[in-house]
């Protein structure tokens, strides 16, 4: 099977499971069913310590009604003096399905920062096809984006 036809595959199947799946968040924010964004990742720690760290419910704030958890009192504060500087960039759903028109549930491992804003894939496979062309990919889901934010990822 050839690499775009399995990447055509994953977005289907993840489309379908995207569609499936509990957004609780304002309809612009990928969180689960308790509001919680990036599976309870900390959005802080990719950028202090460059990965993903498990935060925990002891350390939390709440940014465009979604959840977000840390691995410390200090990385929270962080978050709260500028969240915008930390949360993931189209409100935590699949950097390449935005660009695809498509709102997708993410890997917190899947990840990479660019012109200090942190992007999530869907998994590490998509995020590799992403990589290809990141800078392409953010300027096209930037426009789409806009244009997609207010829409249910069920209806996309």
């Amino acid at each position: 099977m050839s690499t775009m036809k399995k990447l055509n595959t994953l977005l289907a199947v993840a489309t379908f499971g995207a569609s499936l799946s509990s957004f609780a968040a304002d309809i612009d924010m990928n969180a689960d069913a308790n509001d919680v964004a990036i599976k309870g990742y900390d959005p802080v720690a990719y950028f202090t310590v460059a990965q993903p760290k498990k935060g925990s419910p002891r350390y939390s704030a709440t940014y465009k009604n979604a959840i977000y958890h840390f691995v410390s009192e200090g990385n929270r504060n962080m978050f709260r003096d500028n969240p915008a500087a930390y949360a993931p960039q189209y409100g935590g759903f699949c950097a390449f399905g935005v660009s695809v028109e498509k709102k997708l549930d993410t890997d917190p491992t899947a990840w990479k920062i660019v012109d200090n804003k942190l992007y999530l894939n869907l998994n590490k496979d998509v995020q590799k096809r992403w990589l290809t062309d990141a800078p392409g990919y953010i300027d096209t889901a930037n426009d789409v984006w806009r244009d997609i934010k207010n829409v249910a990822a069920s209806e996309l």
